[in-house]
């Protein structure tokens, strides 16, 4: 066999020693594990700041039957709630962390059987072994991974592969366990709502905010008084970083690494609210005509879109991706108007209000929050008239958006007038982009806005 394959066989230990049937794969100098008992199933790196993951639930229990591609347990990344899949048939024999615990990326979370024989081995290693990174299998298990409904295959650490998928199964069943967004099981204790009630109208089964809302409604007077009680905050408690806000705390610190500047500017509205009144009524929004404005402004202006990661060189991007800032339960986000400049306004307020319901139910795939070439950040819905935004790591600037108010201006005549305007600040990368980069960037956005017919075509 070894000949007709044109490979060797070796053991996976000193010569002639078998450990648990497992041998190394020997193909044109690789090396890969085969016919492995026992497998290590390990938390996966779902997105390219993922450093650590928590288990949210487990969606599978011990002694469990496992099919190839069945989900098996929930992990929150950085910015999301994944659920895991297996790669291999086997059976659940070790669950290694438990719900709420928290496992770095490339360590093991259970320990997955070929057969039911060697669960008792296995939970017999992992017994002695105490801790989940020691060697306690034999070969790596390969686990997928892809935040509904787009599959997608990521690599992960030798011998393993991750992609990630949606739930296999309903949120509810057979009263084992209740998957859920979140927000929906927020929303739910605000509510006082029993998720095991609530049938879910979410991917497979997924329990959501809307569903928490009808079981709320549904059940009367009493669920909207609890609603507008207390958050119940402990006051003078000692709450530890939730996994998204660990990774905003990281970037932000990175970010003071990054020498910047600011540059702010005054922009009259008249136009661009007279636009926006006329198409809001065919789904377009404020949050998409700015987008579509930034990204029309960095078309003529490549080097405010340009990024600088090494401290020694730059990138012209290709593409100009808007970011947007979002806030979401428990921390902040960035969802990503890809190509924003080729798109039509129509379709780009499709895909945003696509991506603000995908961020708020943590479904968000990574190229759909990391990819972002320039940011935005906008307070103005809530009267904010400036502030200044600090540079996420990676990019080259981003803008603070402040509220559209009426002002008095003198007119070009000399009279006196009233128009609408908002005042931006933009933060910059100074390695980069210089005062007049910006300064005749923000002049063609003002351009833009006081001229908007470009916006809609």
């Amino acid at each position: 066999m070894a000949h007709l394959l044109q490979t060797t066989f070796l053991p996976s230990s000193s010569p002639l020693i078998r450990r648990n049937q497992t041998y190394i794969l020997r193909i044109s100098g690789s090396r890969t594990r085969v016919n492995a008992k026992i497998r290590e199933i390990f938390m996966p790196a779902l997105s390219s700041t993922m450093t650590e993951g928590k288990i949210v639930s487990w969606v599978r229990s011990e002694g469990d039957k496992l099919c190839k591609g069945e989900s098996v347990v929930v992990v929150e990344s950085d910015k999301a709630d994944m659920d895991v899949e297996t790669f291999y048939d086997g059976y659940l024999a070790k669950i290694m962390v438990d719900e709420g615990g928290v496992a770095s990326v490339g360590s093991a979370i259970a320990l997955l059987a070929e057969s039911e024989d060697e669960i008792a081995e296995a939970q017999a290693k992992a017994a002695a072994s105490g801790s989940p990174s020691s060697e306690t299998s034999n070969s790596a298990a390969v686990v997928a991974a892809v935040p509904h409904p787009q599959p997608e295959k990521v690599k992960l650490a030798e011998p393993a592969a991750v992609t990630v998928g949606s739930a296999v199964h309903p949120a509810s069943e057979g009263g084992k366990r209740i998957v859920a967004s979140p927000y929906a099981k927020k929303l739910a204790k605000e509510l006082k709502v029993e998720l095991a009630r609530v049938v879910g109208s979410g991917p497979k089964g997924r329990i959501v905010a809307k569903d928490v809302e009808a079981a709320a409604a549904v059940a009367g007077p009493a669920a909207s008084v609890a609603a507008a009680g207390p958050a119940g905050i402990e006051l003078a408690s000692v709450m530890p970083f939730t996994t998204m806000q660990g990774a905003v705390s990281r970037n932000m610190v990175e970010s003071l690494a990054v020498p910047t500047f600011r540059v702010g500017y005054t922009i009259t509205t008249d136009a661009l609210d007279a636009l926006y009144k006329k198409i809001k009524s065919k789904g377009v929004t404020m949050t998409a005509l700015l987008a579509k404005a930034t990204a029309l402004a960095l078309v003529h202006h490549p080097v405010v879109n340009s990024s600088c990661r090494d401290g020694n060189s730059f990138i012209y991007n290709s593409s100009i991706n808007i970011a947007v800032a979002v806030a979401v339960d428990g921390g902040l986000i960035t969802p990503v108007l890809q190509d924003a400049d080729k798109a039509d306004i129509y379709t780009l307020s499709r895909k945003w209000k696509e991506l603000v319901d995908k961020a708020r139910a943590k479904l968000l795939q990574p190229h759909e929050y990391n990819t972002g070439t320039f940011t935005l950040s906008n307070l103005g819905m809530f009267g904010v008239d400036r502030f200044d935004a600090i540079i996420p790591p990676g990019t080259g600037a981003i803008m603070a958006v402040g509220a559209s108010e009426p002002t008095v201006v003198a007119t070009k005549d000399g009279r006196i007038g009233m128009k609408n305007q908002m005042q931006v600040n933009v933060t910059a990368d100074h390695r980069v982009i210089y005062g007049a980069d910006l300064a005749s960037f923000l002049q063609t956005l003002a351009k833009i806005i006081e001229d908007p017919r470009d916006l809609t075509f």
